[in-house]
């Protein structure tokens, strides 16, 4: 299966990596290379995951963070990588986007 990230999964993603680096120098690398890692997981795991707001949601193993996605045909989209630690009311916004 081909994994699309859609450019709203890239820019939180984008927004994590520097929040990371503002707590540590490297630890926002290392979110980068965790998060890149559980979404690779998703050629293997894609679909198992329950559904929430109408996506599988995968949780980090490294991060209060969860990967929202969909699978069509041969693809997996990501969609959203959300910090768990948010409002579920804002997270649940944000999907219906």
């Amino acid at each position: 299966m081909r994994i699309v990230i859609l450019r709203s999964a890239i820019d939180d993603l984008i927004q994590g990596q520097a929040f990371y680096e503002r707590q540590g120098e490297g630890l926002g690398d290392y979110f980068e290379e965790s998060l890149s890692a559980d979404i690779d997981s998703l050629r293997l795991f894609a679909g198992i995951h329950a559904l929430v707001h109408g996506y599988h949601r995968m949780l980090s193993a490294k991060f209060p963070f969860a990967v929202y996605y969909d699978v069509v045909g041969d693809q997996i989209r990501v969609r959203a990588v959300l910090d768990c630690r948010r409002d579920p009311k804002r997270t649940r916004n944000r999907l219906r986007d």
